[in-house]
């Protein structure tokens, strides 16, 4: 986040630097407000930039073995272009790593997932995917494995079958 203000301030310096030497170049003929405006649109334009950029640098990134599931796009009014093309601030990966299967259990799998987000540190949590009924749930406090290797005291979420995280980790083999 440091050298992303770093990046934008330098753009800014930089732009008005060109227009400086613009107004130099056409002996002082342009506006006064020429290099404050420039220097303004190379921040915002450095800011945009790093906004779109952040997914594609993230995801090059990503240790081998993670599986982009879901990628949320944004949009927001305070950023209109996002409308025309919105984008991704946040994304969850399964570790194909750390899959577990329990034979007495084969529609059921466990996988880590990592959630990252745009400014946010990477979170990773422990996600049990049921194939058979189109649920998931987060295995954090409460949940117990039985003998038979049933899962009791989880909080299930009934996506469907059609939910990201759900279609991707069944896909793994």
């Amino acid at each position: 986040m440091f050298l992303e203000l770093i990046a934008t301030c330098i753009a800014g310096l930089a732009l008005a630097g060109v227009a400086a030497l613009l107004n130099i170049a056409t002996g002082r003929r342009l506006p006064r407000w020429i290099m404050p405006v420039a220097a303004g649109l190379g921040m915002i334009g450095t800011t945009i930039a790093n906004e779109y950029s952040w997914y594609p640098r993230t995801m090059a990134t990503l240790p081998e073995g993670l599986i982009l599931a879901d990628a949320v796009e944004k949009k927001s009014f305070y950023q209109p272009w996002t409308y025309v093309v919105p984008y991704v601030n946040r994304f969850v990966a399964l570790d194909e790593a750390s899959l577990r299967e329990n034979a007495e259990q084969p529609d059921m799998r466990l996988f880590d997932a990592y959630f990252y987000g745009r400014w946010s540190p990477v979170n990773r949590m422990p996600v049990l995917i049921d194939c058979a009924n189109g649920r998931r749930a987060a295995l954090a406090d409460g949940a117990e494995f039985g003998d038979d290797g049933a899962i009791t005291n989880a909080r299930w979420f009934a996506a469907g079958p059609e939910d990201p995280m759900i279609r991707t980790g069944c896909e793994v083999s």
